[in-house]
Parts: C-alpha cells; sequence; structure tokens
C-alpha cells in the first residue's frame, strides 16, 4: 500500500492529567502515516485522487489545540477518528502524538504514544 507521511508538526495543546497541564499547556509533535492507494494521483496528477497534507494539518491541529483530553491515547484516537472519516480512500492511518515536556520526573528526551487503525 502507498503512504502519505506528514511528519513531525507542533502544536500547543492543554493535555493532561495534572492541572497544570490543563491551565499551562505544553507542547505537542504529530506524526500521520497515511496508507491509500495513490497510484490514480500520480498517474494523473490530480489532487481529488489523493489526500491533501494541507487538510491532514487542520484537521489535527484543530483537535490537538481544541478541548482539553485527560490523555494523549485519546487525543490520537480523535485525529485516527476525523481523518479515516473525513477522507473514504485512506485505508489505514498511523498516528504519534509525542509529548516532549511532561511534568514528570527523570531524564528522558520524550514520551508517546503510537497507534494504528484501518477501515
Amino acid at each position: 500500500m502507498d503512504k502519505i507521511y506528514v511528519n513531525k508538526m507542533a502544536f500547543y495543546g492543554y493535555h493532561g492529567v495534572f492541572s497544570e497541564e490543563n491551565k499551562l499547556g505544553q507542547r505537542f509533535f504529530v506524526d500521520v502515516i497515511l496508507e491509500l492507494n495513490l497510484k490514480n494521483a500520480g498517474k494523473n496528477d490530480d489532487l481529488n485522487k489523493t489526500v491533501n497534507y494541507q487538510d491532514i494539518y487542520e484537521i489535527t491541529k484543530k483537535i490537538v489545540e481544541g478541548p482539553p483530553k485527560k490523555l494523549v491515547e485519546s487525543v490520537a484516537e480523535d485525529i485516527s477518528e476525523a481523518l479515516l472519516s473525513t477522507f473514504p480512500n485512506i485505508q489505514k492511518c498511523h498516528i504519534k502524538v509525542t509529548k516532549p515536556d511532561p511534568p514528570i520526573p527523570g531524564y528522558y528526551d520524550s514520551v508517546a504514544i503510537e497507534l494504528t487503525r484501518s477501515r
């Protein structure tokens, strides 16, 4: 299956289980991989046969910068549901949400969740 990658989209959101996260907010990075057939888009040079990258970004932004969720897992689930319901040609989507600065003690680069959903 062909794939579209939109990597490391950066947003500011208010998701988390701690009240400081909901009040102060923090950065989130989102990676999206969409699986779909791109043959007709490539052969015909036709945007209507693929998925517009700007649309992927705007849908993701609306969710990440939207109402707070306790769990990053919920954010990723909402993104996958929105993309699959908006674009019928997507067969499978992989969503990775990274929280680079969670308020937990220790030394690490980031925490992230990744999920895959299909029709």
